[in-house]
């Protein structure tokens, strides 16, 4: 129970339980509930940060961390994405194709563990990661503020995401 229980992985099962919140408050949109989204998604995501940061410091990786860690990625930045579609923010093709290769690996990984292989993140699927949820954040700002246009910037970096994204097909990414 106690690697169940342990920081990291109490991380993860936060996150997972933010996305639904987060669902939420992006039923709420506006400038002031903008800016409040995002500050909550990026305290959100600094815990992803954390429970691996604290996994390695505490000696606790474990098989279900590995697994929590990336499900809580997922189901963050697809809430995400998903929410800011009906707000006009992001186009949903781009969405559909990002998720459904999300899903594509996770059926694959989930294949590779049943099988007794687990397959860690790599430094690229690190790096998509992290570039959807930069350009998640200018998404969910949306409003101009000042003197950026936050919808641009994020929709630049949207591609950026989309272009990393679909960067290789192998397994060994994220």
């Amino acid at each position: 129970m106690s690697q169940i229980l342990n920081l990291p992985n109490s991380l993860s099962l936060a996150r997972i339980g933010a996305a639904p919140v987060f669902a939420f408050l992006l039923l709420y949109p506006g400038e002031t509930m903008s800016i409040v989204t995002a500050v909550i998604f990026i305290l959100v995501c600094i815990t992803d940060w954390l429970d691996g940061y604290f996994a390695r410091k505490l000696g606790v990786i474990t098989t279900l961390g590995k697994f929590l860690d990336p499900l809580a990625d997922k189901l963050l930045i697809t809430t995400a994405f998903i929410m800011l579609i009906p707000l006009g923010r992001v186009p949903a093709w781009i969405v559909a194709l990002m998720i459904s290769r999300e899903m594509a690996v996770t059926g694959l990984r989930a294949i590779a563990s049943n099988m007794g292989v687990v397959i860690s993140a790599s430094k690229l699927g690190k790096l998509k990661t992290v570039s959807q949820i930069v350009c998640i954040v200018p998404l969910l700002l949306h409003y101009p503020f000042m003197g950026f246009d936050f919808h641009l910037i994020g929709t630049v970096l949207l591609l950026v995401s989309f272009m990393l994204t679909f960067r290789n097909y192998s397994l060994s990414g994220n």
